[in-house]
């Protein structure tokens, strides 16, 4: 292989994890503006993403000796930690807020006419 298609495999790496880092902000965002308990997020496929570049910034850090690959990693793991935490954040604070609602609704035969 050419050290120049080398260097562009390199700078091809580099970008997109910055993008893929930068990413991560706009959905933060989003779950923690959603009102609806953060039903769109599956919280089986964040947990497989934090497990992967868990492990990807282990494999870095100790079998490669790459500081920056494990540092870049470790920190996507940490985004992902970020929207899987918030989420259930927003579904337990969604469920209590909907339970205690519940608890405040009365049936309609409590308006009713005594006298009837």
């Amino acid at each position: 292989m050419a050290v120049g298609s080398v260097d562009l495999i390199a700078v091809a790496f580099g970008l997109f994890n910055v993008l893929r880092l930068a990413s991560y902000f706009p959905q933060i965002v989003a779950v923690a503006r959603d009102q609806n308990g953060a039903t769109a997020i599956s919280f089986s496929c964040w947990s497989i993403w934090i497990g992967a570049n868990t492990s990807t910034a282990f494999y870095a850090w100790v079998n490669l000796g790459d500081v920056t690959l494990a540092t870049v990693s470790a920190f996507s793991a940490a985004c992902c930690a970020a929207v899987l935490l918030l989420a259930a954040y927003r579904r337990t604070a969604t469920r209590a807020h909907q339970s205690v609602a519940s608890q405040h609704r009365y049936p309609i035969s409590r308006f009713r006419s005594r006298s009837s």
